[in-house]
């Protein structure tokens, strides 16, 4: 396969989302991805549902919506590492992996010695990635984190929502678990680090990343915003702290969005909003003097907007490339031309369901394309292939394992 990392083996114990969305990217990229279950439930977000997936015969299966977002193009496997056996197993295949993504508890594999000091002594090039609420060390360690918790505790929430004192007003999650997502590419990032800083050094490491880490990572600009200017930014609703006008906007039928980043697209938005005099006006000239005069002017182009349906303003604005948008429902996303013509939403092969649908990865490679999704597997469909054939254990050794309820 001409992929970026078909030659690389990742073993997954991780369930929910950041760390099944780090497996994902990494299967995407080519990666041999075995997705390590527990025997019987497997992933919690196999049950996350409604939605489910419905078989060729309309029939719901155990495949929730959620548990296919994050675990496209894997194998899976069923094994219970409480076991000796089950830990066992896992050491057969760290010996042949290069990667290994966990998200339990802090200390949770120590006991079955499959933390990072225990399995480097049997494979020293082993890339061990811990994905966990608050990191490996400092005083909340050893509590559980969920994306919901880190938004709030990680600042998102103080900036995310309408202003208090408006109607709706308060904090708001993002409307995705955002965090655990995030959190899964920053880890796919660090594992393709490490996996390059090991063609030079020739042995592998133990990442540490965390949710908590992850989130105050990517309040970006609003973190600077206060360390540099030493007040806490506060919700705008969907107005930007640094840019003004950029936000939405009601119209006669509907809402759009102006994100104007830059003086001459401001004066091409009065030119075609019929009020030019404010692209001189020292109040509006600048976009730092929009800053300190938003509501004044954020009021006056509302009283504009509403005059006009959204698709006049669309038109009239994108033909002097002033940067504007809708705001879609998911679908009308998916029913997007653009989104068409990039191949966003693709169907793969599933052994229960025939063809069903997936989201597509993004990146987009000249040389090493992406190959095409495999459909997230069912609740231990490749434990047999994996023990027989990638671990070379016979029939009587499986069976037995199946005996003692390991797999």
């Amino acid at each position: 396969m001409n992929t970026p990392l078909s030659h690389i083996r990742v073993l997954e114990l991780s369930r929910i989302l950041a760390g099944p969305w780090a497996g994902q990217l990494l299967a995407d990229l080519g990666a041999e991805v075995i997705k390590v279950e527990r025997p019987i439930v497997g992933d919690d977000t196999r049950h996350w549902g409604p939605p489910y997936l419905q078989n060729d015969r309309s029939e719901d299966t155990s495949e929730s919506a959620y548990y296919l977002s994050a675990n496209r193009g894997k194998k899976s496997i069923t094994l219970n590492i409480a076991t000796p056996e089950g830990q066992s197993v896992i050491r057969d295949l760290v010996k042949q992996s290069d990667v290994l993504i966990e998200n339990y508890k802090v200390g949770g594999l120590a006991k079955y010695y499959l933390d990072y000091e225990s399995l480097r002594e049997i494979n020293p090039k082993l890339v061990y990635c811990s994905v966990t609420g608050f990191g490996q060390d400092g005083p909340y360690a050893h509590r559980a984190g969920y994306d919901f918790l880190i938004q709030g505790m990680g600042g998102l929430m103080s900036v995310t929502g309408e202003q208090d004192h408006l109607p709706g007003g308060g904090p708001q999650k993002v409307g995705v678990a955002l965090t655990d997502i995030l959190t899964g590419m920053y880890a796919t990032t660090a594992i393709q680090g490490a996996l390059i800083e090991r063609e030079k050094s020739g042995v592998g490491q133990h990442i540490d990343v965390s949710l908590l880490d992850v989130q105050v990572a990517c309040l970006a600009n609003q973190a600077m915003n206060y360390l540099i200017g030493g007040v806490a930014p506060q919700r705008l609703g969907n107005a930007h702290p640094n840019i003004v006008p950029y936000q939405a906007f009601p119209t006669r039928d509907g809402f759009i969005i102006l994100a104007i980043g830059n003086d001459e697209q401001f004066r091409k938005f009065c030119e075609v909003a019929g009020c030019a005099q404010w692209a001189d006006n020292d109040c509006y000239a600048s976009n730092s003097a929009r800053v300190r005069n938003r509501e004044e002017l954020c009021a006056a182009i509302a009283e504009i907007l509403i005059s006009r349906d959204s698709a006049r303003w669309l038109t009239d604005l994108e033909a002097v490339s002033v940067p504007c948008g809708p705001i879609n429902r998911i679908d009308q996303v998916f029913d997007n031309p653009q989104i068409k013509a990039r191949k966003m939403w693709i169907e793969v092969e599933h052994p229960l369901a025939g063809k069903m649908p997936l989201v597509a990865n993004p990146i987009k490679y000249s040389k090493t394309p992406i190959e095409p999704a495999k459909a997230p597997p069912l609740l231990g469909e490749n434990t047999q292939e994996v023990l027989e054939e990638l671990l070379g254990y016979s029939q009587i050794e499986i069976e037995d394992l199946r005996e003692k309820q390991v797999l």
